[in-house]
């Protein structure tokens, strides 16, 4: 109880002091505080700026397995009034990363006061989940370049789900997204003589009829594509003015990496034409990317087999998550799995100003990832 108690207490400092993407300089400092409590046989710092890796070496030689966890909290502003809400106006915890943090920190505790048998266990806790760049960070950092492990795991909590159960799945876990920026720049003119300049405004129209034709929103069928608008913009409030620059921006998810760079080339391509057609110069950008987390067969069965072992019930989920986790990119370069643990079925939804991880389930997470990793370090 002691240790959890001291998880809880952490969990609860940093939802407090939440930081944004690639700004969790005090959050960093706080977990290596902790972590120094139950001294690694390594510790790195400033990993992709921000991020933090602790290692732990068994006793004899063996397989190596890494757990990720994340930082960054969100630009949102904390409805919640309980004590340990939110200090940093506009900045809250919710996605539930502080949970996160303290669950891998559980582990931390646990393998300083038994040391893996075989082999090397390692914690990365990493920046800059939520725009997409923190994975990126951390796999180009050239002190994590010589890392070399067997198997690589990540969970998030997931709200609408029965507190405690483990929610797994083959293959694809969670959706590739990526956003695109389309910058249109035609001619002002004269809004009596519209003819007289290249006003964006119809191409950009054309580009949102044309993006949604090619829309196939349910993912039980093949070829998901959700493409979802997300800001325009057109010319000036000058209403003697017909307008010469515009923007559009969309968010597009798909449930396969491949598919989703064809998407990405027929998308890019389209705007490109349709701005030709109306005289416009066209930029196009992409930006917030995240793989698809695909997950590891091998990997999802210790998933299952450790979530026997703790006695918690276990969810098949049938289709992927349509949300983005850069987790993607580590089961891109790893055999590796992403799980979720429920976080209860009436707790409010991920992203919203009310969310609050619940400390209920630090213990399932930390018991899942230490059998996990027991069951990859005893085994050798």
């Amino acid at each position: 109880m002691e240790n959890l108690s001291a998880l809880t207490i952490l969990r609860k400092e940093l939802h407090q002091n939440p930081e944004v993407s690639g700004n969790e300089f005090n959050t960093a400092k706080r977990i290596v505080s902790f972590l120094q409590k139950y001294p690694p046989d390594e510790i790195i710092t400033a990993v992709g700026k921000t991020g933090i890796i602790a290692t732990y070496n068994g006793k004899k030689k063996g397989k190596t397995v890494l757990f990720r966890a994340e930082l960054d909290a969100l630009p949102i502003e904390e409805t919640n009034v309980f004590e340990h809400k939110s200090l940093n106006k506009g900045v809250s915890h919710k996605c539930g990363h502080d949970g996160h943090s303290a669950i891998l920190c559980g582990l931390a505790q646990k393998l300083h006061a038994e040391k893996p048998e075989f082999g090397t266990v390692i914690l990365v806790f990493q920046p800059a989940e939520e725009d997409g760049s923190g994975a990126k960070k951390v796999v180009e950092d050239n002190r994590f370049q010589y890392i070399k492990t067997d198997y690589a795991f990540a969970l998030h909590n997931l709200p609408g789900f029965k507190m405690h159960q483990i929610i797994v799945k083959d293959h694809i876990f969670s959706c590739a997204v990526n956003s695109i920026i389309i910058k249109l720049k035609g001619k002002t003119a004269h809004a009596g003589e519209p003819e007289k300049g290249y006003n964006p405004a119809m191409a950009i129209a054309t580009i949102i009829t044309e993006f949604n034709a090619l829309i196939q929103s349910d993912i039980a069928n093949n070829n998901y594509c959700l493409i979802t608008p997300i800001y325009s913009k057109l010319g000036k409030k000058a209403y003697g003015v017909s307008a010469g620059i515009g923007e559009i921006h969309f968010t597009i998810r798909s449930d396969s990496n491949l598919e989703m760079t064809n998407i990405e080339t027929t998308l890019e391509n389209l705007a490109k034409s349709i701005a030709k057609k109306n005289n416009l110069k066209c930029k196009v950008k992409w930006t917030q990317s995240f793989k698809a987390n695909r997950n590891n067969i091998e990997a999802v069965e210790l998933i299952r087999r450790a979530a026997k072992y703790n006695s918690l019930d276990i969810l098949e989920k049938e289709y992927p998550f349509t949300w983005g986790e850069d987790f993607g990119l580590f089961t891109e370069h790893y055999s590796g799995a992403m799980f979720g643990i429920g976080s209860g079925i009436n707790t409010p939804a991920l992203h919203n100003p009310d969310y609050d991880f619940p400390d209920e389930i630090i213990q399932t997470g930390v018991n899942m990832f230490h059998q996990i990793s027991k069951q990859i370090t005893d085994a050798y």
